[in-house]
């Protein structure tokens, strides 16, 4: 919040007006405040998106979500407001430290277990690759998760229904990353561990056999993430940071779960589930 307070008295002090663009350079927070900055100001502005990390080129600059986070949940402030382009130059993916390059993968390997099981097997086949930064492999691995993330979109841009399958993973995610303070754990770090919980989940309710839960291990695992929480996170510190989440919906928390083949879901909540496919 301070951040973007410091976006507003930027523009109100440089007498910038609704005709102004807003641009926003680095990664998926930058484009986050950003992009709620520019939806707020003076109310609202054009604004370009050009990501430079795995994170924001794969998945948070596109789709149009924007916002900040809140000390008691992560994205509970915010809105949905298109860009006017999206400019994704994957040549400044060299310039990431490990951690932060490791920690985009995760919404990539998402793409794949919830929406496309050629594109996961695919990841499979070349996971040393995109890791080494090849190129060719990052290009196809961006762009497919690109276009996998705006057909969702175009079909559901609200999130009313379909967008929510974007969401594996990251209930559990956000929890890890509320209870152990933003900036601990990268957000690609608690979402590929939430992920992993998603998963398991699933297989305890018998809706995967055990073949998905060790694919997605053995992937994140190949994309140097984490597959654990962090050892002081407990049960009730799941549950207290869960409460707070944003698909909260008449207090019942909505999970996104894998059910069937790989590339298929549903939706948990009160009263059953819904399938997506």
């Amino acid at each position: 919040m301070d951040t973007l307070m410091k976006v507003y008295d930027k523009a109100i002090e440089s007498h910038l007006d609704r005709h102004c663009t807003f641009v926003a350079l680095g990664g998926g927070v930058m484009g986050d405040i950003c992009g709620y900055a520019a939806a707020s100001f003076p109310h609202g502005v054009n604004f370009i998106q050009i990501p430079t990390t795995v994170m924001a080129q794969a998945d948070s600059s596109v789709g149009g979500k924007t916002g900040v986070n809140h000390r008691l949940g992560k994205n509970l402030i915010g809105t949905i407001y298109q860009p006017q382009s999206v400019l994704i130059d994957t040549d400044t993916l060299n310039t990431l430290p490990e951690r932060e390059f490791a920690s985009g993968f995760a919404e990539i390997i998402k793409c794949g277990l919830v929406a496309d099981a050629e594109f996961f097997a695919w990841q499979e086949r070349n996971m040393d690759a995109l890791m080494a930064r090849y190129p060719d492999a990052l290009a196809y691995a961006i762009k497919r998760s690109c276009e996998i993330k705006a057909e969702i979109v175009c079909q559901d841009e609200m999130e009313s229904g379909l967008r929510a399958i974007l969401n594996l993973g990251h209930t559990f995610g956000h929890a890890i990353e509320t209870s152990c303070g933003y900036g601990e754990w990268l957000h690609g770090e608690a979402v590929a561990v939430g992920t992993l919980i998603a998963v398991d989940m699933s297989y305890r309710l018998g809706w995967i056999d055990n073949s998905v839960v060790e694919r997605a291990n053995k992937i994140i695992k190949q994309a140097k993430l984490p597959t654990r929480p962090p050892a002081n996170m407990t049960a009730e510190m799941f549950k207290s940071a869960m409460a707070l989440d944003k698909k909260v919906a008449d207090g019942v928390l909505r999970l996104v779960l894998l059910k069937g083949p790989l590339g298929n879901c549903v939706f948990t909540g009160s009263g059953g589930h819904t399938g997506v496919p």
